[in-house]
């Protein structure tokens, strides 16, 4: 998930997807920031390399921003295939780059 804010991209991995539904939780791992060229970037990044793996864009679209702190973020998101007001919440008992994204009021 990237979410572009002071000129670049403040990126998370979700390997089990961001929840459709209200009272589910997903880990969020917090990433490098990346440029805001990569917005578009869906590929295969080779093994032993950063970020090693499969990137695909799933969705796109816009988000509003209600709140950004240091260990809170909620926005709501108007993309394409997912919409509706998420959380981001530091996780910080499981680690210093990891968040728990869910579905919010």
């Amino acid at each position: 998930m990237r979410l572009e804010k002071d000129g670049v991209l403040k990126s998370w991995a979700v390997p089990k997807g961001i929840p459709l539904e209200k009272g589910v939780k997903r880990l969020a791992i917090q990433v490098e920031d990346h440029p805001l060229g990569y917005a578009g970037f869906e590929g295969t990044i080779p093994e032993g390399e950063y970020g090693a793996g499969t990137v695909s864009i799933w969705d796109s679209g816009v988000y509003e921003a209600i709140v950004w702190e240091e260990g809170k973020i909620e926005v709501v998101f108007r993309g394409r295939k997912l919409s509706g007001r998420y959380a981001l919440v530091r996780f910080s008992r499981a680690g210093e780059n990891q968040w728990l994204i869910f579905r919010a009021g």
